[in-house]
């Protein structure tokens, strides 16, 4: 264990906060994601919160001196306005020049959710056995089988 909580530069997805909670607590950072990614869907967000606060508040690794918490926070605002107008700049980018397959596979997508409200309001006898509670966790795990495939086939 580190004896100081610093923001990873190294084990980073967002803002370093879960490598660097993980490296000060000596587990798992993968843990700490999803700690952070179970607090912050049922609790409204707070998980959300937290990292946030974090990010903004915890030092980043490598500084040469301890900073004041007003030069921390200033550097971990600007860090996150940064951050903030780069995944803009990827989401304009994203608009402007789209995937080709992301089209086709939104346009299965909407065309399979579709059908499957149609069939349900059409309150067929023979389709009694459809139910969404069913058929949605079906979706997903063939969706993220067809993912997972499509990542080992272009390995």
């Amino acid at each position: 264990m580190d004896n100081r909580l610093v923001r990873s530069r190294t084990d980073m997805m967002i803002g370093g906060v879960c490598g660097g909670l993980g490296r000060y607590l000596g587990v798992d950072s993968t843990l700490v994601r999803l700690f952070f990614v179970l607090l912050a869907l049922p609790g409204g967000g707070i998980g959300f919160l937290i990292y946030m606060l974090m990010w903004i508040l915890i030092p980043l690794e490598g500084k040469e001196r301890a900073a004041s918490l007003e030069e921390t926070v200033r550097d971990g605002s600007q860090e996150i306005a940064e951050r903030a107008r780069a995944m803009g700049d990827d989401i304009r980018n994203i608009v402007r020049k789209p995937n080709p397959q992301a089209s086709r596979i939104i346009g299965i997508a909407l065309i399979v959710m579709g059908l499957l409200f149609l069939i349900q309001n059409l309150r067929l006898p023979w389709l009694s056995w459809l139910d969404y509670d069913v058929i949605w966790p079906i979706l997903v795990i063939l969706a993220g089988i067809a993912l997972l495939r499509r990542h080992f086939q272009n390995q």
